[in-house]
């Protein structure tokens, strides 16, 4: 596998040295172009590498920013097949986003340990009181961890939710090669999904919001931010 690859980097390199370079000097098409050539050597790694409990598609996302990283930093001028500098710049940020999957269910847990705990040093003062803050505790915990993973780490490293102080979107951008737009959209993407009464069933009840106005608005606030993303895209 290996062998072929390289093989095929060896022909298309070469003539692809002013392609990186453009890429390199900020050219948004030469970058795309690059992406979308090599793409092949994300779906190779991600396939062969173990991805414990991250799902398919966001270890491919992770696949693609160690790609876009490789890109960013190759030399072709120096020799060697670009496969052979990405490969591990691509197995690598994979590799990290399992260790932080790991590193979240874990604190996941332990979240709702402590949660459980709380809830039983309350009993005594009232019971009641403590039985109903851990219900709300937990469904949210619960909700939290459904998010599709890329929006729930903004959610978690942006409200500082995982027992760190906040981060703002620059610095989750710049963690991930993205900008701090992008990180802010993704922000409110995660808020609309948060919000949306399928998700959210089991919190709105606790919290009396689960009536047909509550439905409502939360549709219109899904359906204004869907218009502005089309019209955004269709720029």
């Amino acid at each position: 596998m290996h062998v072929f690859i390289a093989q095929a980097d060896d022909r298309s390199s070469t003539g692809d040295a002013v392609l990186f370079a453009r890429a390199q000097s900020g050219c948004g098409d030469s970058l795309s172009r690059l992406m979308a050539m090599h793409d092949g050597l994300v779906h190779t790694i991600v396939r062969r590498q173990f991805r414990g409990t991250v799902p398919f598609v966001d270890a491919l996302q992770a696949g693609r920013i160690g790609l876009w990283h490789a890109i960013m930093g190759y030399d072709p001028h120096r020799g060697y097949a670009f496969s052979t500098y990405a490969c591990p710049c691509i197995a690598r940020q994979v590799w990290n986003t399992v260790e932080q999957a790991k590193h979240d269910d874990q604190r996941r847990l332990q979240e709702r340990d402590a949660i459980v705990r709380l809830a039983a040093r309350c009993e005594d003062a009232d019971p009641l009181a403590a039985a109903e803050a851990a219900a709300v505790s937990s469904a949210f915990a619960d909700l939290i961890a459904r998010l599709p993973r890329h929006l729930h780490d903004v959610i978690v490293l942006h409200g500082g939710l995982d027992d760190q102080p906040p981060h703002s979107f620059a610095s989750i951008g710049r963690s991930v090669g993205l900008t701090r737009e992008r990180m802010r959209q993704v922000h409110v993407e995660a808020l609309i999904w948060l919000r949306q009464p399928a998700h959210s069933q089991q919190l709105r009840s606790l919290l009396g919001r689960h009536t047909l106005a509550d439905h409502q608005s939360a549709q219109a606030q899904s359906d204004a931010w869907l218009a502005r993303r089309r019209r955004h895209h269709g720029r």
